[in-house]
């Protein structure tokens, strides 16, 4: 269990290689960049200064700028072994528990 003091980073989603990264609710494109393993990542910016970050993806599609709707297919999970999706929610530059986002 995680306690209110823990720092969150975000979570790691077990899944296949090209399922289906859906936005986690409706927003905008703020980003799309790669880290410095050139793994790409993928920024949605969201109603109440909430930003959902999506990284070891592929296949992206939307570009910034675009509006996104809940549930909406923005990108696939990358082919990393194994392969997986990170997954983090932001209040600005904090990071904060993504479970409730999940739902």
């Amino acid at each position: 269990m995680r306690t209110a003091q823990q720092l969150y980073e975000g979570i790691d989603i077990e899944a296949s290689a090209g399922t289906p990264v859906k936005a986690a609710e409706a927003g905008t494109v703020a980003a799309i960049t790669r880290d410095t393993d050139q793994v790409p990542i993928l920024v949605l910016r969201h109603a109440g200064n909430l930003l959902t970050v999506y990284a070891n993806i592929g296949n992206i599609t939307v570009k910034k700028g675009d509006k996104v709707k809940r549930g909406q297919v923005v990108a696939r999970v990358g082919s990393k072994s194994p392969s997986f999706l990170h997954f983090e929610v932001r209040e600005g530059f904090d990071s904060v528990d993504p479970d409730p986002y999940l739902n």
